[in-house]
């Protein structure tokens, strides 16, 4: 027997079907349940680091997808990967010049830890409202976002930012979740077209 946090059944079968990590399936799980991409959506994949997602993502849609994150990830076939800081206007210059419209936005990030849990809530939080703030800044009318985020003190600020900006708004647990996380994804569809955010919430 491995370790609950690294070697579960989603572990050994991201290992098996050739994804680069388990997060692969909480993904897949979200596409089929809610079908936030469709055939010819064009995807930015924010946090994407080591890739899984990406890959995944690519076989939903023709269109472009571009993988981002601080540190370096494996090219992936037919994926452009960017490497630096999605929140600034540099990476951000990087990232729409490839595209002429952005459909979907999803962000399956998360800080370095510390172990203490109240700052690595506050700060994962903090890391999710910048996915938003992206989706928010760069998503067309009717465009999807998905980030993931952790419940407890801030989630609801978030999710309020979420809904007061997107049509639809579901909160899921994905199976691949591993057991006693608060780890959630946030689904947002059908983006409002404007930004519908006070001074000071993001």
């Amino acid at each position: 027997m491995g370790s609950q946090w690294g070697a579960d059944r989603y572990y050994r079968k991201s290992k098996t079907e050739g994804y680069r990590s388990r997060a692969a399936y909480k993904i897949l799980e979200i596409q089929d349940k809610f079908n936030i991409i469709r055939e010819d959506d064009n995807v930015v994949d924010l946090g994407a680091a080591p890739g899984s997602w990406s890959q995944v993502i690519r076989g939903m849609t023709d269109g472009q997808v571009i993988a981002v994150d601080l540190n370096q990830i494996t090219p992936i076939e037919n994926v452009i990967t960017i490497r630096g800081d999605f929140t600034t206007e540099k990476v951000q210059g990087q990232i729409l010049s490839h595209l002429d419209l952005v459909n979907v936005v999803v962000c399956d990030a998360s800080p370095k830890l510390s172990g203490q849990k109240a700052y690595d809530q506050a700060r994962a939080i903090g890391l999710s409202e910048k996915a938003l703030k992206f989706a928010i800044l760069v998503l067309k009318p009717g465009g999807n976002f998905v980030v993931k985020a952790f419940q407890g003190e801030m989630f609801k600020e978030l999710l309020d930012i979420a809904r007061d900006n997107f049509y639809g708004v579901k909160v899921h647990r994905t199976r691949a979740t591993r057991k006693g996380s608060t780890e959630v994804y946030i689904v947002a569809k059908n983006f409002k077209g404007f930004s519908n955010v006070s001074e000071g919430q993001l």
